[in-house]
């Protein structure tokens, strides 16, 4: 199975190109939707939250009050870095676990849509990086009109990810999403012809992992004991000759 990892910057389109790619029957787990269930009352990184943000960036009612506390971590690249770290085991966790889920589906291709996927190293658990790239500007006024933030708190949360540049040099495919949703769909035709894998490496893939485990299994039954003889005898002579 192939794993793709999607990234962007905020406001960039990387939701849009997530969906058209379910719209192609292509399985996407998403980090973003992940990290809100691991941080439901109860769970661990909840409460690894409160303890190091305190009670004032919650509800009544357990839940986070993510406003609030946004507000404390893009002014802050230090608590920014803690709340990462209070999440990030937990997603990557269950992202393992969705994608092993759609390995045993014989699924040919997953696409990972993480945020962080360059910031946080994830990059390197996927063959393919795949960044959804506009404008600066555009960024900025998208942005702005989304979330209804004024210039100054948009920039700073554009601020508080790597530049769209640098993510866009590290990139194996990028998707330009600066003009029409038209074009935009045009791009991830082709990212989808590009991503999956023809049927006989989608077999080879499938079958492999099993195959070099159960032979490793076989193997070591049928030469570990033969091994530990020729262990033990060697051991024996060695005494004798000390002896």
């Amino acid at each position: 199975m192939k794993l793709v990892g999607l990234t962007g910057g905020i406001a960039s389109g990387k939701s849009t190109v997530s969906r058209m790619l379910q719209e192609h029957n292509i399985p996407i787990i998403d980090a973003d939707k992940i990290a809100r269930e691991i941080v439901q009352p109860g769970r661990k990184a909840n409460k690894l939250i409160r303890k190091h943000f305190g009670p004032e960036v919650f509800l009544d009612n357990g839940e986070i009050d993510r406003p609030k506390l946004g507000q404390v971590i893009f002014a802050d690249p230090a608590k920014r870095k803690i709340l990462n770290q209070c999440t990030h085991p937990y997603v990557r966790l269950e992202m393992l676990k969705q994608a092993f889920f759609h390995w045993v589906k014989g699924a040919s291709v997953v696409v990972l849509d993480v945020p962080l996927l360059l910031e946080s190293g994830m990059d390197k658990l996927v063959g393919t990086t795949v960044v959804v790239y506009c404008s600066e500007v555009l960024q900025l006024q998208r942005l702005m009109s989304r979330d209804g933030l004024a210039e100054d708190a948009a920039s700073q949360r554009i601020r508080a990810q790597m530049p769209l540049g640098e993510k866009v040099s590290r990139a194996d495919i990028v998707l330009d999403n600066s003009t029409s949703v038209v074009q935009l769909e045009t791009q991830v035709k082709n990212l989808v012809q590009r991503i999956k894998p023809s049927p006989l490496v989608w077999l080879f893939e499938y079958i492999a992992p099993p195959a070099v485990l159960i032979g490793s299994i076989v193997a070591a039954k049928v030469y570990l004991p033969r091994l530990l003889l020729s262990l033990g005898n060697w051991i024996a002579e060695r005494k004798e000759v000390l002896g």
